[in-house]
């Protein structure tokens, strides 16, 4: 019976050990959500118009195109980056 009181003992030392390091490693609480939003317009803001645009690029090199498909993909790129900022502009920060 001692092992088995001894073994709860050390199961209960590791979890709370697990929740102080947890706790530690995130600086013990979560950041607000307006900075995760703010994070998320800026990706919006620089990955879209480069992947369309360097999506275009690669298309109009392979298919002799250019400079028309990394036009239009550019355009329709930033117009769905705005779409999803309004989006994300939408959402309630908490």
């Amino acid at each position: 019976m001692a092992d088995d009181h001894q073994i709860d003992d050390l199961d209960r030392r590791i979890a709370t050990a697990r929740a102080a390091d947890r706790a530690r490693a995130t600086g013990g609480h979560k950041p607000a959500k307006g900075y995760s939003q703010g994070a998320r317009v800026l990706a919006e803001l620089v990955g879209a118009p480069l992947g369309g645009g360097l999506l275009g690029w690669a298309l109009d090199r392979w298919l002799g195109t250019a400079p028309w498909l990394m036009i239009v993909l550019l355009v329709l790129a930033i117009v769905v980056a705005g779409r999803n900022i309004y989006r994300i502009s939408q959402e309630r920060a908490e």
